[in-house]
């Protein structure tokens, strides 16, 4: 059992930056696919960016690409999200994900997720 935790979301003003982090624990994470999603009231979940486990891949939904950069902490279990260029529509709750198995590219585990508001 995998469990995540994020922290780092807020309220800022557009064109602020933020930076998310999700700290994993519970089971080895080697060779597992991490990645970040968020959700909006009443829309469904998007994919917002995803990493491998040496973080030599990296993958971004249109939306957030050239303003959002996914990375691994040294440690590996961490994985954290710069948020630059916000604007309103980035308002949402923040996920971490963890990928099924070691080479997987499902998502299996989340965390509880941290709130992100952009205000005008």
């Amino acid at each position: 059992q995998v469990q995540l935790v994020e922290s780092g979301g807020g309220l800022v003003q557009a064109g602020d930056s933020l930076r998310l982090s999700c700290a994993a624990s519970g089971r080895t994470l080697r060779n597992y696919l991490m990645g970040w999603f968020r959700q909006a009231p009443g829309k469904e979940r998007e994919f917002v960016a995803s990493i491998s486990w040496s973080g030599a891949a990296t993958f971004y939904g249109d939306s957030v690409k050239g303003r959002f950069t996914i990375s691994r902490g040294t440690a590996l279990n961490t994985i954290y999200l710069r948020m630059n260029s916000l604007k309103p529509e980035d308002t949402a709750v923040y996920y971490c994900a963890a990928a099924s198995g070691p080479g997987a590219a499902d998502f299996s585990s989340w965390g509880q997720g941290t709130q992100v508001t952009v205000s005008s």
